[in-house]
C-alpha cells in the first residue's frame, strides 16, 4: 500500500484510483448527510412560518370581509360611498404585515382622517364644505375625538400585535434561509481526506463490517463542521427569542383578539360619531366657522339605518394557543441544533460503533480509540489529531450567517417590547437576490426605503399609553450621522494641514 496517500499504508485492497474514488464518494456522501440534516430544519422552520402565516392572513381576511357583509346594511351611504376608504386600510395592513417599508401609525392616522372628512361631508350635505374646510376639521379633531377613544387604543395594540407577527413570521424564514446557506457550504481539503480515512479506509485495508469509533467520528466531524457550531450561541438567541415573541402573540399583543376584531372596532368608531354628530358639527362650526349653505341643496342623508347590527368576531383563541405551543416545541428541540449536529450525523449516518466499543475503526486498524474527544466550535480545534484546522481562518459565508442570525434576533427583540423595525417589501428583495432563497435580503441586512422617507430610518416609535411622548424612538443613534461628522472632521484636519 505504499501508493496510498489518505489510507494508512499496509496491504491494501485498493489501487490509488480506487482510493481517490473512495475519497470522491465520502465527500460527497458527508455533504450530502450535512445538506439533508439541514433540510429537515429548514422543513420545520417552514411549516412553522406557513401555519402562523395562513393563521393570520386569515384573521385578517376575516375581519375584512365582516365588515363588507355587515357595513353596507349597518350604514348604507356612510359605507357604500367609502367603501375605499375600508379597502385601502387592510390593504395598508397586509403590505405592512408582508415586510413593506410601511409607517403603521401613520396608515392608521391617514386612514381616520380620511374616514373623518368622508362622514363629515355625508352628515353635513346641506353645506359646501371645501377641502381647507376639513383640513381646519381635521386639525380639530384629536380635541374632539369624533371617533371616541377608538383610533389611540386601536392603534396602540394594532401596533404592538403588527409588529409582533411580522416579525415572528420573518425569524421562521430567516432561520430557515441560515440554515439552507450554511448547509451548502463545501469541505476542505483536510476534511476531505479525513472523511475518506473515517467511512472508507476500512474498506481498503478488507474491514468494511468494522465500524468506526464514536469518538474517532465526533472528533472528525467536529474538526469538519467547526465553523458551523459557531453558529450556536446566535442560534440559540433566535430560537429563544422566537418563543418570547410567540408568548407576546398568545398574551399581551394577543392577534387573535386585536386582528380579528378591526371591523368592530370600526364599527364602534363610526357609531361614536354618529351619536356625537350633533355636538361635535357644533363644535368644529366653532372652531372653523359655518360653512357655507350648498346651492345644490340639501341630499337626504341615509338615516334608515342607525340602529347598531351586532357584529361578531368568531374567536380563533384556541387555533392560535395550538400554533404557539407547537412553534415553542419544535423551537426549544432546535436550539441546541448545531452542537449536536456530530453526534447526530454519526449515531444516525456513518453508523459508527458505541463509545466503549473496542473493536472499531480507530483511523489505523480494528482497536479501540484513545484520543479526547475536541470541544465544540473552531477555536477548540487546535488540538484536533484527526482533522488539521486553521482557527485563524473562519469561513466567511457562515459569518455572514451569524451577523444574520444577530440582526434578526434584535429585530425580534424590538418586537417584544412594541418597537417597530425597518423591513424592504419581500418581493423586491427576492426579485433583486436572483437566487430565490427563502429569506428576505432586507432581513438579511438591507435596509433600502423604495421611497425618501422623512422617518428614522431604524425605529418606529411606538406612542406610549396616554398618546404622548414617545417609546425607544432614540434607543439608536444614525450611523449615517456619524460617518457625517467623521468626514467633517477629516475634511478640517486636511484643511490644518495645508
Amino acid at each position: 500500500g505504499e501508493h496510498l496517500r489518505i489510507c494508512p499504508q499496509g496491504y491494501t485492497c485498493c489501487t490509488s484510483e480506487m482510493e481517490e474514488n473512495f475519497a470522491n464518494k465520502s465527500r460527497s456522501e458527508f455533504e450530502a448527510m450535512t445538506k439533508e440534516a439541514g433540510r429537515s430544519v429548514q422543513m420545520t422552520l417552514t411549516a412553522q412560518h406557513r401555519s402562523f402565516d395562513s393563521y393570520f392572513q386569515d384573521l385578517l381576511n376575516k375581519s375584512e370581509k365582516a365588515l363588507y357583509d355587515a357595513f353596507p346594511s349597518m350604514y348604507g351611504e356612510l359605507y357604500t360611498q367609502n367603501m375605499k376608504v375600508f379597502k385601502d386600510l387592510y390593504s395598508e395592513l397586509r403590505r405592512y404585515y408582508r415586510g413593506s417599508n410601511i409607517n403603521l401609525e401613520e396608515a392608521l392616522n391617514e386612514f381616520w382622517t380620511r374616514l373623518l372628512e368622508r362622514l363629515f361631508k355625508l352628515m353635513n350635505p346641506q353645506y359646501h364644505i371645501t377641502d381647507e374646510y376639513l383640513d381646519c376639521m381635521v386639525k380639530h379633531a384629536e380635541q374632539h375625538k369624533p371617533f371616541g377613544e377608538v383610533p389611540r387604543d386601536l392603534k396602540v395594540k394594532a401596533t404592538r400585535a403588527f409588529i409582533a407577527a411580522r416579525s415572528y413570521a420573518q425569524g421562521f424564514l430567516v432561520g430557515s434561509d441560515v440554515v439552507k446557506k450554511v448547509s451548502q457550504v463545501s469541505l476542505s481539503h483536510e476534511c476531505t481526506r479525513a472523511i475518506m480515512k473515517l467511512m472508507y479506509c476500512p474498506h481498503c485495508r478488507g474491514m468494511s463490517g468494522v465500524k468506526p469509533c464514536n469518538n474517532y467520528c465526533l472528533n472528525v466531524v467536529k474538526g469538519c463542521l467547526a465553523n458551523q457550531a459557531d453558529l450556536n450561541t446566535e442560534w440559540k438567541y433566535l430560537m429563544d427569542s422566537l418563543i418570547v415573541v410567540a408568548d407576546r402573540i398568545d398574551g399581551p399583543y394577543n392577534v387573535d383578539t386585536v386582528i380579528g376584531t378591526i371591523h368592530m372596532r370600526i364599527a364602534e368608531a363610526i357609531s361614536n360619531l354618529q351619536e356625537n354628530k350633533d355636538s361635535i358639527t357644533a363644535k368644529v362650526f366653532q372652531g372653523c366657522g359655518n360653512p357655507k349653505i350648498s346651492t345644490k341643496g340639501s341630499s337626504s342623508e341615509d338615516k334608515r339605518r342607525r340602529g347598531k347590527v351586532a357584529l361578531e368576531a368568531k374567536s380563533s383563541a384556541q387555533a392560535l394557543e395550538m400554533l404557539v405551543l407547537d412553534a415553542k416545541g419544535n423551537l426549544t428541540a432546535l436550539k441546541t441544533y448545531w452542537i449536536t449536529l456530530p453526534s447526530s450525523l454519526c449515531s444516525k449516518k456513518v453508523m459508527a460503533s458505541s463509545a466503549a466499543d473496542d473493536k472499531c475503526w480507530n483511523g489505523m486498524t480494528k482497536g479501540s480509540y484513545l484520543p479526547e474527544v475536541m470541544g465544540d466550535g473552531l477555536a477548540n480545534q487546535i488540538n484536533n489529531p484527526e482533522v488539521e484546522v486553521d482557527i485563524t481562518k473562519p469561513d466567511m459565508t457562515i459569518r455572514q450567517q451569524i451577523m444574520q442570525l444577530k440582526i434578526m434576533t434584535n429585530r425580534l427583540g424590538n418586537a417584544n417590547i412594541g418597537n417597530d423595525v425597518d423591513f424592504q417589501d419581500a418581493s423586491d428583495d427576492m426579485s433583486g437576490s436572483g437566487s430565490g432563497d427563502s429569506c428576505p435580503d432586507d432581513v438579511c441586512g438591507k435596509r433600502l426605503s423604495k421611497s425618501p422617507s422623512t422617518r428614522q430610518p431604524e425605529t418606529h416609535a411606538i406612542p406610549k399609553q396616554s398618546g404622548h411622548g414617545i417609546n425607544g424612538a432614540s434607543s439608536r443613534s444614525s450611523p449615517s450621522a456619524f460617518l457625517l461628522l467623521l468626514l467633517v472632521a477629516f475634511i478640517a484636519a486636511q484643511h490644518l494641514w495645508r
